[in-house]
């Protein structure tokens, strides 16, 4: 008989199980479960190459099937990861973090044109000719990784410097998107930074633009993150919180051309932060546990305290998220989007009843 905690944790640390899967975890027994789920770096996942084999989740295409410059193929090549992917936690993972760093289609392919949008958000390096890496690659890189990491992989990110508009910040001029989101969404939260931080922030990330590499219409043409250090704001840059572990919150003066060095101080700050481990256990909680109740607080001092002790590591965190899960199994409510859901129904289909006694309770 299949473990229901087994079968829970699979759920929310992926998207369900086949009758195989539950099968072969069983085995296992629950904390080893949870431990393939989060070394799934251990487990060959060769998924991409199945795409279009008999057996497996079909794929539409108008002419031939391009995940890295299509965004609608890229859409499907994500789904079917979703589906067959040996690393479910990997896929999870990534689209937490596609949530946590919410970026539009819309607007990247609006300023620099349909492929490269789509390249932008999915390429995969080993197929583009310009070794080109998708944000989507980056979350999945990166998904239990350093946070501190990832958010400086995200602040290079082509896609995001489009979206929030980092290509246009120069000194003179500082454009205060990314600073008032590095620190609104991604880290410390509202109440936790001022105007003047947000002004100070932008100052920090001048010159960090995009430029174009390769070849003119070649298929290496590409754009890519280039620290402009002629157009770097140099001045002092005060925050209202500490920048550096000794309490410092100024970040002095420095050259143009070690002026990038800012913007790792103040990603280095944001990420240690006492408010940005708590706020990450509240926003974990509401992905995989519950979106109609507010965490407990063991669990947010339980996060975000592998949060801090592990210096960052998402694989620390979501350790103590899954560890958790057995004194917090009627706690766990999750309102399944409908991305999940297909994914789970295609995996294991479920009559009508079930699917009310999961969606619409504990499950």
């Amino acid at each position: 008989m299949a473990d229901p905690l087994i079968a829970h944790v699979l759920r929310r640390a992926g998207f369900g199980a086949s009758p195989a899967d539950m099968e072969f975890y069983a085995d296992k027994g629950y904390l080893a479960t949870i431990d393939e789920l989060l070394n799934y770096e251990e487990v060959p996942d060769d998924v991409d190459a199945n795409i279009g084999r008999p057996g497996y989740v079909g794929i539409t295409a108008r002419t031939q099937f391009s995940p890295n410059t299509v965004i609608t193929d890229a859409r499907q090549r994500w789904l079917f990861r979703m589906v067959h992917s040996q690393h479910p936690l990997q896929e999870k993972m990534a689209l937490f973090w596609h949530n946590h760093f919410a970026t539009g289609y819309a607007k990247v392919a609006g300023g620099v044109g349909t492929t490269d949008g789509a390249r932008m958000l999915a390429a995969k390096p080993s197929e583009d000719p310009a070794g080109a890496k998708g944000q989507l690659e980056i979350f999945r890189e990166h998904a239990l990784g350093n946070f501190r990491d990832l958010l400086i992989k995200v602040s290079q990110d082509p896609a995001m410097l489009v979206w929030l508009d980092g290509r246009t910040n120069v000194k003179g001029k500082p454009q205060e998107n990314f600073a008032r989101e590095l620190m609104e969404i991604f880290t410390v939260g509202v109440g936790y930074y001022t105007e003047q931080d947000v002004y100070a922030g932008a100052r920090v990330f001048t010159g960090w633009n995009l430029q174009r590499t390769g070849e003119r219409n070649a298929p290496n043409y590409y754009w890519g993150f280039s620290y402009n250090a002629g157009q770097h704001d140099t001045g002092p840059k005060d925050f209202s919180f500490p920048i550096y572990p000794d309490g410092s919150t100024r970040i002095q003066s420095r050259s143009e051309s070690a002026g990038m060095q800012d913007g790792l101080d103040l990603i280095a700050a944001v990420a240690r932060h006492p408010e940005t481990g708590p706020r990450l256990a509240r926003k974990l909680w509401g992905f995989f546990v519950s979106e109609s109740s507010d965490p407990t607080e063991r669990f947010i001092q339980d996060v975000a305290g592998a949060y801090y002790r592990s210096t960052y590591s998402m694989r620390s965190v979501m350790r103590q998220v899954l560890w958790s899960q057995r004194r917090l199994v009627q706690s766990w409510v999750r309102l399944w989007v409908p991305l999940s859901l297909l994914v789970e129904l295609r995996l294991a289909p479920l009559s009508p009843l079930d699917l009310r006694r999961r969606y619409m309770r504990q499950e």
